[in-house]
């Protein structure tokens, strides 16, 4: 269990993370999404002890992050957004000194940097130098050094940047078999909403240092409601349409876009009204409400 307690980072006279509390309970998987600048990173190098926060408290496992930090630490797996790699090391020669970094016993130091290897499918690189891999290998290398000394805490920052499709699948599917299958806790970052929306139990929100919100991921998806999205050239008009024809649970979006969420309208009678008015149809299509919709609703508000 991660719990953190009115958390606050000062730079200078600006604070990065404002006052947070929040708790990542034990085989969680967390979502932590923010703009850019938002606070995530700063908050998420505090909770592993890279940097120190200015007041507030981190526990880990019941060990105080400041106070206890080789006790804490010896609990977290941590893979910063910039992976931390030696690029003049070979692979498999550079997580076995980080498995040595961590403690891990001789005896099974080489059997957890091969399962580690093995999981992130860099065995068949193991021999090469890590300056020659590719960003999404580089990416791979150092989630596998973050599984070593097999923690029961990962705390994962954009995890899945520079990755291509099939291997953000890959890394959902590894996501998850070691929340299920070894009972591990998440705390995971990515702007790539829909795969946050897949995996996480919880999702905490934070904009300019603040925490928006802490909610189940059930509870957005209970919220989350159909409509029609029109793109159309002119909303003015449409919009006046709309009202004329006694709709008015819509929103206009912008230049272009109208959405309606009123699921008794016939799309083909809209589209026909449309039309006939003379007001050119982009496009027009039934759709549900997602996490991003969720996260920039809750952000729009707040800027």
């Amino acid at each position: 269990m991660v719990e953190i307690k009115n958390l606050t980072k000062y730079y200078g006279q600006k604070a990065a993370v404002k006052n947070i509390s929040f708790t990542v309970e034990d085989h969680e998987i967390l979502g932590f999404l923010g703009p850019n600048g938002a606070g995530k990173s700063t908050t998420m190098n505090i909770i592993c002890g890279v940097i120190p926060s200015s007041s507030g408290t981190v526990t880990i496992n019941g060990f105080d992050i400041a106070k206890d930090p080789i006790k804490a630490k010896r609990h977290i797996g941590f893979l910063p957004e910039i992976p931390p790699v030696y690029p003049d090391m070979k692979v498999k020669e550079y997580l076995t000194f980080v498995a040595g970094l961590k403690g891990v016993p001789g005896v099974k130091r080489k059997a957890q940097v091969a399962k580690a290897m093995d999981r992130l499918r860099i065995t068949d690189v193991a021999g090469r130098l890590i300056r020659n891999l590719s960003k999404g290998y580089r990416q791979r290398v150092g989630f596998a050094q973050a599984l070593l000394g097999e923690p029961d805490v990962l705390i994962l920052d954009e995890p899945i940047n520079a990755l291509d499709p099939e291997g953000i699948r890959e890394m959902r599917t590894l996501f998850q078999r070691l929340n299920q299958e070894d009972g591990t806790t998440i705390f995971i970052s990515s702007h790539i909403l829909s795969e946050v929306d897949l995996l996480a139990d919880t999702i905490g929100i934070i904009q300019h240092g603040k925490l928006l919100t802490e909610l189940p991921i059930e509870e957005i998806h209970k919220h989350q409601t159909d409509y029609i999205s029109l793109q159309v050239d002119d909303v003015t008009r449409v919009a006046a349409l709309l009202e004329n024809m006694r709709i008015t649970n819509f929103s206009v979006l912008d230049k272009e876009f109208i959405h309606i969420y009123d699921s008794d309208i016939s799309g083909k009678a809209l589209s026909k009204a449309i039309i006939e008015n003379g007001i050119g149809l982009e496009s027009m299509g039934r759709k549900q409400d997602t996490l991003e919709d969720f996260f920039f609703q809750l952000t729009e508000e707040e800027k």
